[in-house]
């Protein structure tokens, strides 16, 4: 380093404008999701808000829950999109609201399908809480005929299910 030469902590950042909260939300785009990596954080609304603030890009985000094991690394994972894209990132977690689902965009629900991922089915609403019965379907074939093996799959917030007509076991994204 040159003598008077900034580093990357000294630079003064200007106000954000709205190319450049667009921008930020398109390198979100790009963050996967490290647990189904065909699914960005912004497809699976754990991004909640991207605002300017003092020269600094402000990112609320919620984990899918509260004990999410992958947390820590989607944060580090959104910080360093950010910081190679230019900005000067800070990053709260926020709780509250609970993410929920519901918040799971529909291109985010198609490509858990596409994965091999059947997505959640309805809402997360007090219904599902009374055990209303869902209509789970395939994402290998879409038959409806299909049963659950285990209430937890590959991780804890997908149930293990199997199509009785392909015969293929398929995770399925639980209501949250």
């Amino acid at each position: 380093m040159r003598p008077g030469e900034l580093i990357a902590s000294d630079r003064v950042h200007g106000p954000l404008g709205a190319e450049d909260l667009s921008r930020a939300w398109h390198v979100l785009d790009a963050v996967m999701d490290p647990e189904v990596p065909v699914v960005s954080v912004v497809d699976l609304g754990i991004v909640r808000a991207v605002d300017g603030r003092d020269g600094e890009l402000h990112v609320v985000v919620t984990p899918t829950y509260s004990g999410c094991p992958a947390t820590e690394v989607i944060e580090r994972d959104i910080e360093q999109a950010l910081l190679q894209a230019g900005f000067a990132p800070r990053l709260e977690r926020r709780l509250t609201p609970a993410w929920t689902t519901d918040w799971i965009s529909e291109e985010g629900r198609e490509r858990l399908r596409a994965y091999g991922i059947a997505p959640p089915v309805g809402s997360a609403s007090k219904r599902s809480l009374l055990g209303e019965t869902l209509e789970i379907r395939c994402p290998q074939c879409g038959s409806a005929h299909t049963e659950r093996l285990s209430e937890f799959g590959s991780t804890a917030c997908k149930a293990l299910h199997r199509c009785k007509d392909c015969l293929e076991p398929f995770d399925y994204f639980k209501c949250i």
